[in-house]
This record gives C-alpha cells, structure tokens and sequence, in this order.
C-alpha cells in the first residue's frame, strides 16, 4: 500500500518540503512512502482533509493554513497550543474513523537553527512581521532566553493572535510593537515577510548578532544578500530542513536522515538558483 504525506498552502509550487521529505524516504528505503505539494488556499483545509482516505499518514501545512488548522483537530500538543498555530497534522486510523493530532514543529526547527549557526546570546530579538512563523520564531527566540522583542509590522492592529502567542509562554515576554522601517537593535534580527520590502528596509538596521531570514524562495533575498557581508545569516533552508526533520519522524516513527535532507534542499536550490540566474 502507498502511503501518502504532502504539503498544503497557497503559494505552494515553490516549496522543496517535497524534496527533503523525498530524500529521507530514499535514505530510509521507505518505498511506500510518497509526498506531494497539494495547493489549498486560506478556508479549504477542512475539505481536503475530508477527502483523505487511510492511506493518509501527515500534512505539512504552509501559510495560510497553520492558524486555521487549530480548528480543525482533534487532539493538539503544547507547543501548538502555546503558538497557537499548526504546521504539522499527523493523521492515524483505527477501522475507518480518524484522528487528527496537530504538532507545531517550527518552534524546535527554529531554536536547532539559530543554534546551528550561532552560539552568541539572544537577549533582544527584532521581528519583521507578525503572523504565524513570526509567533513560532518569536517563542523560539524566548525558548533560548530572549525576554525582550520588536515586533515590527505594516499594522500593528493585526498582531492580537501573535502577542495572544507570547502571552502564553511560561515567563513574561516584553513585546514592543512598531512598523516595519523603525530603527533594528538587536542581538537577533528575524524577518518574516515578503522579499521586496526588504530592499528598503536593511536600511533601518542599526546592530544585529545575527540575522535569521526565514524565506527560501527566492533566494537570496535582499535581507539574506545583506546579512552575506555583515553578520552570520540563519538561512530558510535551515528552517526547513531542521523543522521538516521533527515532520519526518512523526510521519514515519523512523529517525531523520538529517545530513541526507539538507543534501537534497542545498542541490535543488541550488540548481533553482542556477536557473534564474
């Protein structure tokens, strides 16, 4: 029997989930297993899960699912519950009724990927955008000490669920609210958002540690190609690998093929950089 995993979002052709996960398959010789890219946009989570069948084993979710799916589940980890977001639906059958668990993996991927690249203190961290992955990096920056954070947005008025997030971690977090362009001090600078307003906006750093761009496509983005010359740069790809890794063995039961994956993730992005350049 195939079993089936795969990736949901919206825009979701650029994702590379498919290859890391495709790679630890490889590696394991799970010949079974087979994991695909399934765009769904924001409200058409619940229909495609209600089209699944036994052979369905996870889902990777991708903006804009991750909140919606805290609606959707049946049972929920403490770390989704502190971030209140899903990126992770584990999926198990007993005779043919389902149950749904939803994980949030983007909290450990992120702390075991600031960690890889950088072993400095994180005391002050900045943020460029306020949703989802900007929570989850948030919690991930208090996880490894941090007490004090710029949160900083095009409108502060639609940041309640992130610092709703922030209010649920055991120690009490300072979040100061601001707009994306005001001046960036910080040990840890993470940006959440789009490529383009980035061009502008490496202008308002002052002194960062280390920069933690959580994008990977494109690549590199105007914050990566800054960050290059000036501080050491947490990548997208690390992000992804490190997160994809905890997917990995809550699909499978099986150990991650670390070294396996990041291989793939580095060769097709590099080959997708080749092609646009």
């Amino acid at each position: 029997m195939t079993i089936h995993c795969g990736v949901l979002g919206d825009p979701i052709a650029h994702s590379l989930s498919p290859v890391l996960h495709g790679a630890g398959y490889a590696e394991l010789g799970l010949d079974g297993w087979v994991y695909d890219a399934h765009r769904v946009a924001s409200g058409g989570l619940g229909g495609f899960l209600a089209g699944l069948d036994e052979t369905w084993r996870g889902l990777s979710l991708t903006m804009p699912l991750k909140r919606e799916a805290m609606e959707l589940v049946d049972t929920v980890t403490p770390r989704a519950v502190l971030a209140g977001a899903a990126n992770t639906l584990v999926l198990s059958w007993v005779d043919d009724t389902r149950t749904v668990a939803g994980d949030n993996t983007d909290i450990p991927g992120a702390t075991a990927a600031i960690r890889e690249r950088y072993d400095g203190p994180v005391r002050r961290t900045a943020i460029w955008g306020g949703g989802a992955t900007a929570a989850s990096t948030l919690l991930a920056a208090a996880e490894l000490g941090c007490r004090e954070f710029d949160l900083l947005v095009r409108d502060p008025s639609r940041v309640a669920e992130t610092l709703a997030a922030a209010g649920r971690f055991a120690d009490s977090l300072e979040i100061r609210v601001g707009r994306l362009g005001d001046a960036v001090e910080a040990d840890l600078l993470v940006s959440t958002i789009p490529a383009p307003p980035q061009e502008s906006l490496v202008d308002s750093i002052r002194s960062v540690g280390v920069v933690f761009e959580v994008l990977y496509h494109p690549w590199p983005t105007p914050l990566a190609r800054w960050a290059d010359d000036e501080v050491p740069l947490v990548a997208g790809l690390d992000l992804l690998v490190h997160q994809a890794a905890v997917q990995f063995e809550l699909f499978t039961g099986s150990r991650a093929p670390l070294a396996a994956m990041r291989h793939a993730g580095e060769a097709a992005l590099a080959a997708r950089i080749g092609e646009t350049g």
